[in-house]
């Protein structure tokens, strides 16, 4: 049974008085609840995760609690005085920081810039001091083991190189209370296990963690504490030694979460995609993949090993400087995306938000978006032709929205996902890419998006799924390609593969 946090442990002892406390915090959009009761307690040297489902009101409560939004009601205490944070400014200043899930880098600054913004090293308290800010900058990436260059622009950087210099960002302030929201959500689990080392050294140090994260795994690798929002309320709170991962995900979604579907899946002999001798210098070097009908196959690499790259080349965002791609026996032109759909390839890319959606348009034209020109007659759009494939798309991906209308950043992030997957469809595809598809969406979301990618693949289509979740890897695909510095090192059956065999071959 979980057990109540509330100043006593589970063994009955006191423990340290909180870091900081908030309880009945209250949120209203336009007269719509986001938050109806927001209660939360860090300790001292703790790790205590914020635990609850797209739509739980999470984000509304952290940027409450850093002063980025004001709060309607409710009371916050930092070291046993009640605070009103205006800014985030503010909050820093009493010694709270926060990693967001969206990031903020400034593109045209060098790393070092971005990680000192506002804090900046200087000679006579007046003058930048550009040496010691690169030295500093490079000692504080080298103590966390992160491999981004301090000269670097920000531009210049990967999407995952660019989570990792926001951490570092934060762990540059001396700060009591560091709130990490989905710190790990561009980062592979090699990347990840460093900064749980640096969030052990701020433990021992005293400091205290808010870590929000759908990756259930990690919760119960780094948390001491959680607590569950649902809804926009306080659900429950507790130690995480005295639960499992069902009680966690039954409390976060409110329901059992069906976990598997029994598809009538058949691997054929037939390749759907043929890929030989695909390179592009620097990135990655001659790999060859075969996916046939029926099947999934999953590709597993750390940081740098050239897998998103290589998805990009097969799809067509990127030119390879030599090498072939077949769907169905036919080549594929390289370095148009076009030819790629058209063909019957379509692929949801890594960062839904950069890449995947236009977030001030409609829901509607963002599903529609791939199959515009079909629906277009004499430069009109046959609008029923539209309203009939968004409806359809919408009920078959079970998007929860009040209006097609709306435009799409107002929906979760699990919904957002699924719009993506939707316009995926509407082009009809035999093969479907996909780069981390249950990217920083709940539990109940991601269990949606495994049933969808084995009932699309039981209709004798293929699916190629970058993930850097081994345990996801390993639950959706049928064979698994390690990518190791650039190079396709192993393939093998997932149904023999195991979690630490993937990870040492891709180390």
């Amino acid at each position: 049974m979980p057990v109540n946090v509330s100043g006593v442990s589970g063994q009955g002892r006191p423990t340290a008085l909180p870091l900081m406390s908030a309880a009945g915090i209250a949120k209203s959009f336009n007269g719509v609840p986001a938050l109806k009761h927001g209660k939360l307690e860090v300790r001292p040297g703790s790790v205590h995760a914020l635990c609850g489902g797209n739509g739980a009101g999470k984000s509304t409560f952290l940027n409450i609690l850093m002063g980025s939004l004001a709060r309607d009601g409710g009371e916050i205490f930092v070291k046993g005085h009640r605070v009103e944070f205006h800014t985030p400014s503010e909050a820093m200043a009493k010694g709270v920081v926060m990693i967001s899930q969206e990031l903020n880098p400034v593109p045209a600054m060098t790393v070092a810039e971005n990680l000192f913004l506002g804090h900046e090293p200087r000679k006579l308290g007046i003058f930048v001091d550009h040496k010691t800010m690169q030295r500093d900058a490079r000692r504080l990436l080298s103590d966390l083991e992160f491999d981004v260059p301090a000269n670097a622009r920000m531009d210049e950087l990967t999407l995952a190189q660019t989570q990792l210099v926001e951490i570092a960002k934060a762990l540059s302030r001396d700060a009591d209370i560091i709130i990490m929201d989905e710190p790990t959500s561009a980062i592979g689990e090699h990347e990840a296990h460093i900064l749980f080392k640096a969030i052990r050294r701020l433990q021992a140090k005293g400091s205290g963690i808010i870590y929000v994260s759908h990756k259930l795994t990690e919760i119960f690798e780094i948390a001491d504490e959680y607590t569950i929002f649902r809804d926009g309320e306080f659900i429950e709170a507790g130690r995480i030694a005295d639960i499992d991962r069902r009680h966690l995900v039954t409390q976060i979604v409110g329901r059992e979460v069906e976990t598997q579907r029994n598809f009538d899946t058949r691997i054929t002999e037939k390749k759907v995609l043929e890929v030989r001798n695909l390179s592009e210098p620097g990135t990655f070097d001659n790999i060859s993949i075969d996916v046939r009908a029926g099947e999934i196959v999953g590709i597993y690499g750390l940081l740098g090993s050239g897998r998103t790259e290589f998805l990009e080349a097969v799809y067509g965002v990127r030119k390879p400087s030599s090498g072939e791609v077949k769907l169905d026996g036919k080549a594929v032109r390289p370095g148009n995306p076009r030819a790629s759909i058209k063909a019957g390839m379509t692929m949801i890319p890594e960062d839904r938000k950069m890449t995947g959606l236009v977030l001030q348009a409609s829901i509607a034209h963002n599903i529609t978006l791939s199959v515009i020109r079909k629906l277009t007659r004499f430069f009109w759009i046959r609008r029923r032709s539209e309203i009939n494939i968004v409806d359809a798309m919408i009920a078959s991906q079970r998007v929860k929205c009040a209006s097609s209308n709306l435009a799409v950043e107002s929906l979760s992030g699990g919904n957002q996902q699924k719009v993506i997957v939707a316009r995926c469809l509407t082009s009809d595809p035999k093969l479907l890419i996909c780069d981390e598809p249950t990217r920083g969406i709940d539990e109940g979301a991601k269990q949606e998006i495994y049933c969808f990618l084995r009932e699309f693949a039981s209709r004798g289509n293929a699916v190629l799924m970058v993930s850097s979740e081994a345990p996801e890897v390993l639950h959706v695909s049928d064979r698994i390609a390690i990518f190791r510095r650039g190079k396709l090192s192993h393939t093998l059956d997932a149904s023999v593969a195991t979690q630490k065999h993937i990870m040492d071959l891709a180390a």
